[in-house]
């Protein structure tokens, strides 16, 4: 945001955009004190040190509750993704002061974030008009209200939505013939083969488009292939044979190159599971998705892919993947994207013993494996319910189970953890969804466990990525870890929209 925008909203009561510094002079030693813990609390933020900015803005908050610690707390939430949180605060903030402004702004891009885009549209009407010579302020305001009318006209043809499908939306294109300069990778004989993803990946790796016939075709025969499995996908790993695990990639491609660097490419002896998160963000997303389902053609029943929370229309509008499709294909395609997605399977089950999903366990208890396996996935994900847990919910520490730090799904402790694995006669799980410092972690005495496989996520948080092996004999997970690898300077969220960049 300009210096122009935030002295702007800042008169009409504190920017949304940066931390906000002490408006007065303290009236008492509690204020003082309150106000130097929130000064370090900004210090911390500017070096995005977020976790360290919360502690710090808790602090002050403990010490003399102001609305200023409130929102700055909620946009360090909003940075780490648990936009319950940032929501939670904004509201407190707003309870506190109502006139607010910046607090507003902080509510709206909680909201937005979570796909609610008809709540954050009046929290940014009431910004506009409190600041009507900001124009970040008027824009944010009209991209909202696009984006809620673009949601009322795909409900109103809802019906209309389920009839179609990638093939018959195929069958309507008009296929142009292939240009005799294109020198890139071409299906054989309309089927992906070794040597296509071979010639994909180095075409890829520098920075050529595959042709929009053979993106077709591959989103055309993914469908195909994916409306025969289950919601719940089983995979058997022999004895002595290994099967690797990774997690959220995030339209980083050059980085899953890498991992196919270390750990090799897939194969019927070389298998992996990709466990969701494919797209949005990292700016090389297409490249990613069309990596990814190639490889699935190609081996079917070694390659697998578990549908993430991106995977999905709300989060592909907001975070890039929408933009990134039009801007290197078509509308049409993205709308083929969202009908492909819908079609994922929701969870993995290794040798009966090990279950993999994207986000976590859920907010009842004795949850079934036979439950999964009946969810009816073709929609976008609900609110609240089976699907939308194992996408969305995160382990936490302590026993039992609290709301979601986004503000979707649950949080569960070990205690929900072990009872689930009992009840199903499972050994552990493993899941994704959330940066790790390490690109892994375990909890919950060994039985949940977090793969990330996104290196510096958004080329800002310095995490390493990590993917986990394990052979069918005794299903230990086993834990490789690397840095992330150069790109080319296509910076993150290229192609996301404006309103994703509120904070």
């Amino acid at each position: 945001m300009s210096s122009a925008t935030e002295e702007t909203i800042q008169q009409a009561s504190n920017s949304p955009g940066a931390p906000v510094a002490n408006e007065s002079a303290p009236e008492n030693p509690l204020q003082k004190k309150a106000d130097e813990l929130g000064a370090r609390g900004n210090e911390f933020f500017k070096e995005q040190n977020y976790e360290k900015a919360i502690e710090l803005y808790t602090e002050a908050i403990e010490v003399c509750p102001n609305e200023r610690f409130y929102a700055n707390r909620s946009f360090a939430h909003f940075r780490t993704e648990a936009y319950g949180y940032a929501l939670a605060d904004a509201d407190q903030a707003i309870a506190l002061k109502n006139s607010y402004t910046k607090a507003y702004y902080r509510r709206a891009a909680a909201m937005m974030a979570l796909g609610r885009f008809k709540k954050a549209l009046a929290d940014l009407e009431f910004v506009a008009k409190r600041c009507p010579s900001s124009k970040d302020a008027q824009d944010k305001y009209s991209e909202c209200k696009k984006m809620v009318n673009k949601i009322a006209f795909e409900k109103a043809i809802a019906v209309e939505h389920q009839e179609k499908t990638v093939a018959k939306m195929c069958r309507d294109l008009e296929f142009v013939s292939i240009e005799d300069d294109y020198n890139g990778p071409k299906l054989e004989d309309g089927k992906v083969t070794l040597e296509f993803m071979k010639s994909l990946l180095d075409w890829y790796k520098n920075q050529n488009k595959l042709h929009k016939n053979f993106a077709y075709k591959i989103l055309c025969d993914m469908e195909t292939l994916l409306t025969t499995q289950p919601s719940l996908v089983e995979i058997t790993v022999p004895d002595e044979e290994k099967f690797t695990v990774c997690g959220d990639i995030h339209g980083q491609f050059y980085d899953l190159l890498n991992i196919f660097e270390i750990n090799g490419l897939p194969s019927p002896t070389n298998p992996y599971l990709f466990n969701g998160d494919f797209v949005d963000r990292g700016s090389f997303s297409v490249e990613c998705i069309f990596t990814l389902f190639g490889f699935k053609l190609l081996y079917p029943n070694h390659f697998f892919l578990s549908r993430g929370n991106h995977e999905s229309f709300n989060m592909n509008q907001l975070y890039g993947f929408t933009g990134e499709v039009v801007s290197k294909y078509s509308q049409n395609m993205a709308d083929m994207f969202t009908l492909v997605y819908n079609w994922l399977p929701l969870c993995h089950l290794i040798n009966k013993k090990v279950l993999v999903m994207h986000g976590g366990l859920f907010s009842r208890d004795n949850v079934s494996l036979d439950e999964l396996r009946k969810i009816d996935r073709n929609r976008q994900p609900p609110e609240e319910g089976l699907m939308c847990e194992l996408l969305w919910s995160d382990p936490h520490p302590l026993n039992g189970r609290v709301p979601s730090k986004r503000g979707v799904g649950i949080q569960f402790g070990p205690d929900v953890t072990e009872a689930f694995l009992k009840h199903n006669n499972l050994d552990y799980i493993i899941r994704s969804h959330e940066v790790k410092a390490n690109g892994y972690e375990v909890d919950h005495n060994g039985k949940c466990i977090t793969v990330f496989s996104a290196p510096n996520y958004c080329d800002q948080m310095k995490n390493l990525g990590a993917f986990i092996t394990l052979k069918g004999n005794d299903l230990t997970p086993k834990f490789t870890t690397y840095q992330e690898v150069p790109h080319p300077s296509v910076r993150p969220m290229a192609y996301a929209s404006p309103l994703s960049l509120m904070a």
